[in-house]
């Protein structure tokens, strides 16, 4: 894709074979990607026209490959497999070479890999038993891996500078529980980073010696008298000294195109580690520059959404010790190998800009809009086929896959290929051959489907009755008004619609019981609609108002959901128990826990409803914290005393559970029963406790999970997965209660918890005696 002059090509033109990570190399003259033409991934090398055959490269046992890294001379290629192998591979010489092996697998390869300028180093980070990351090296020509950094921080974004004396990278010392996402725990933890540069030989000086404003002495020199004229001698010779140092100052510019040779010594080198004059923040994807220069992204301390972040992208060199504010609103960026090009994301559209000063808004945008791909849909769907088997090959927690033949299976369903007759019919196929291996999270999505129209349509967060030929509203939904989520169009100010009225008119049209209410409000999402309401059918007292609809209710209803039990706790047991939903273990759960269990802190007692609770994390986090017990009391001079731990509920907490809770909604329970924080009520949940994410796209934007990381109990078995969390007191929800207005597992919940609240009722802590240390005073001295 050109910057700005050219036309955008296609250099492959494959419909039957996938190609993955392409990398320029820093000459520009080759293009490297793998691809799976032969069925299992390959390394291609081809000039970036794409008019000759690839250079083909064998990359040994198959498997999915990540990360491809040129070298500076553009002769060999850094790259990671999915087995947790590091490898480079000599373009010249092809035969891998095996750098290192991770101890740890996650979703996603963690290397952030960097060659020196020299290509005889490459750097790279690795989770040590800690889970903290540090720094190695790897030498190419002695083989050997040393590790840099001293593993008491988290280090990230190694990389040489172009001069070849300096490595910077970033750490972490307040990493803390961040270090485990997998943890609930982990969560909005303020973590921020410094960044540092190492000196790689004891020779050298610091890159940031003390600076002094110190006036420089003058050079001193003796007046002379005016020259006499040269003789044509002296001509001659001062012309031929001037071509000398002319052809000595091409030769020194000849060698100094040469790339500096890199030396590192080991020994002392923790002692040689500075940390650069730039502010402490929340660093990311440091890269370096030109020599002295280097790059960062910068994002909040504190992650409070999740979504992707906005990035700031600076720049920082070592002459000025100034940190320059290159773009903001950033979701990611890349160099260009010589440092004076800066790719990067933002808002839905990829740019291209100068790194010498900050980006013009808007300028240099690529066209992406003009890429276009043309594919055989039959070569795809085949293509796909098999790389769906290689995925669940190389990701599947068992490698034995349950009993599964998969080899035999894969040679089995291809028969079902040739009668396919649309991607729905692959995906079909992907369901029936995968359902074998008997496992939670399996999924299929997605895929080149194609598009069907959607009809926006407005909605007020209300129900209806159809009464005297007219909709009468049966109920308006409360929301948050202040919340952009959770607006309730007829409770905003000045609207103030309530149940008992009647709808009558949208936009000046008059609304009847024989048409459907959605027809008047297509294409009134998010727009102003004037809708006339009143208490009779036939207008009178009638009255208009403006109101914004909204284009989903699920969020009013759910958040009525919520709110209704609440209250139904609060009544059933006198005040004396808070109600807590949790909706999933991820940013949901986590941002409603913290929300509602805090909020209700001095009730004597919890329910916790997870029921619907899709997953996410595991809650260690809530477990943590419903288990806390009385450790002290507070007693302030005045007002009431304290407990300590403060922010807790010490009485008795009962969880509600049912089948359509699974994965993190199948660990939490199970935590909270192993851990004895209360009784479970409900029915079994649905049982999935292999976690997925990491995998391959398939080439045209479908998903196939192959579930990667199992979860079992501490005594040698899967206790979850297949089984589900059964509860103390099964309670099924009676079809007709549930229709009459009840909730027969919430009701039982709260039965359970009282009944323990009668039996076990919150102890009596008596205040200490205040000490008295004086009980008589020392007799006054004789006058």
């Amino acid at each position: 894709m050109p910057a700005e002059k050219g036309d955008i090509r296609d250099i492959t033109n494959t419909s039957g074979a996938a190609e993955r990570e392409p990398s320029w190399s820093p000459d520009g003259k080759w293009i490297s990607y793998f691809s799976d033409a032969s069925g299992e991934y390959e390394l291609d090398v081809r000039d970036q026209k794409g008019l000759d055959a690839p250079k083909v490269i064998h990359l040994g046992k198959p498997a999915f490959y990540y990360s491809p890294v040129w070298s500076p001379d553009s002769k060999k290629i850094a790259y990671a497999d999915k087995f947790l192998n590091f490898w480079y591979v000599d373009i010249d010489h092809p035969t891998p070479v095996k750098i290192d092996t991770a101890q740890f697998e996650g979703f996603g390869n963690e290397l952030g890999e960097s060659w020196s300028p020299d290509s005889e180093w490459i750097t790279y980070t690795k989770r040590l038993p800690n889970y903290m990351r540090a720094v190695f090296v790897y030498s190419l020509a002695t083989k050997e891996v040393t590790q840099i950094t001293d593993g008491m921080s988290d280090c990230g974004d190694p990389q040489f500078d172009k001069g070849g004396k300096y490595l910077y990278f970033l750490a972490s010392t307040n990493t803390g529980l961040s270090a485990a996402g997998l943890d609930m725990t982990s969560d909005e933890h303020p973590v921020t980073s410094s960044v540092y540069v190492a000196v790689l030989r004891k020779d050298l000086p610091s890159p940031i010696p003390p600076e002094s404003d110190d006036e420089k002495a003058a050079e001193t020199s003796t007046p002379s008298t005016e020259p006499s004229k040269p003789s044509e001698g002296q001509k001659s010779s001062e012309a031929s000294e001037q071509k000398s140092g002319a052809k000595s100052e091409e030769k020194a510019a000849d060698k100094s195109k040469k790339p500096p040779k890199v030396e590192i010594d080991f020994a002392g080198i923790l002692q040689r580690i500075l940390a650069l004059p730039i502010p402490e923040a929340n660093y990311g994807d440091l890269r370096a520059g030109k020599e002295g220069e280097i790059f960062f992204a910068e994002a909040p301390v504190v992650q409070t959404s999740f979504g992707p972040p906005q990035l700031t992208v600076s720049k920082f060199d070592l002459k000025s010790r100034k940190v320059q504010k290159l773009a903001s609103g950033v979701q990611g960026f890349g160099l260009s190998f010589n440092g004076e090009k800066m790719l990067y994301a933002q808002a839905h559209h990829w740019f291209i800009a100068d790194t010498a000063k900050p980006v013009v808004p808007g300028k240099g945008m690529l066209k992406t809009d003009e890429m276009e791909v043309r594919v055989v849909p039959r070569e795809e769907w085949n293509q796909m086929y098999h790389e769906v088997w290689r995925i669940e090959r190389d990701f599947f927690y068992d490698p034995h896959y349950h009993g599964y033949d998969i080899n035999a299976a894969e040679k089995e369903f291809a028969a079902y290929l040739p009668g396919l007759a649309s991607r729905d019919d692959l995906n079909f196929l992907f369901r029936e051959m995968l359902s074998y291996m008997s496992v939670g999270h399996m999924f299929i999505r997605g895929g080149d489907e194609p598009d069907t129209p959607k009809v926006s349509v407005g909605l007020l967060g209300a129900d209806y009755s159809l009464e005297n030929g007219r909709y009468r509203i049966a109920k308006v939904y409360s929301g948050e008004n202040w919340n952009p989520e959770l607006k309730a169009p007829l409770t905003e100010p000045g609207v103030n619609v309530k149940a008992g009225e009647y709808l009558l008119a949208v936009n000046g049209r008059e609304l009847n019981s024989s048409e459907k209410i959605y027809r008047a409000f297509q294409e009134t999402a998010g727009k102003q609609t004037v809708i006339r309401v009143g208490p009779n059918p036939n207008n009178t007292g009638s009255r208009e108002v403006t109101v914004v609809p909204i284009p989903d209710e699920h969020a009013l209803r759910h958040l009525d959901w919520i709110e209704s039990n609440r209250r139904e706790v609060d009544k059933l047991s006198g005040g004396k128990l808070a109600y807590v939903y949790l909706p999933d273990t991820g940013g949901g759960g986590y941002t409603s826990f913290n929300r509602y269990f805090f909020a209700q802190v001095g009730k004597e007692g919890a329910i916790l409803d997870e029921r619907f609770n899709h997953g996410g994390q595991i809650a260690d986090y809530i477990i943590d914290y419903l288990n806390r017990k009385p450790e002290a009391l507070v007693f302030p001079r005045d007002g009431e005393r304290m407990m300590e731990p403060s922010m807790a509920i010490y009485g008795p907490k009962v969880m509600i559970i049912n089948q359509f809770a699974g994965s993190g909604g199948d660990a939490m329970p199970w935590l909270f029963r192993k851990e004895g924080v209360g009784q479970i009520v409900g029915v079994r949940t649905w049982g999935g406790l292999v976690g997925i994410g990491g995998y391959p796209q398939l080439i045209d934007g479908g998903l196939v999970t192959a579930p990667r990381t199992a979860i079992s109990g501490i005594a040698g078995k899967w206790e979850v997965e297949g089984n589900g969390i059964p509860p103390d007191v099964e309670v099924w929800q009676d079809p007709k209660l549930t229709r009459e207005g009840h909730d027969p597992q919430l009701e039982k919940a709260v039965d359970v918890a009282m009944q323990e609240l009668k039996e076990h009722p919150l102890p009596h802590y008596p205040k200490p005696p205040y000490p008295d240390h004086h009980p008589h005073l020392p007799p006054l001295p004789k006058q």
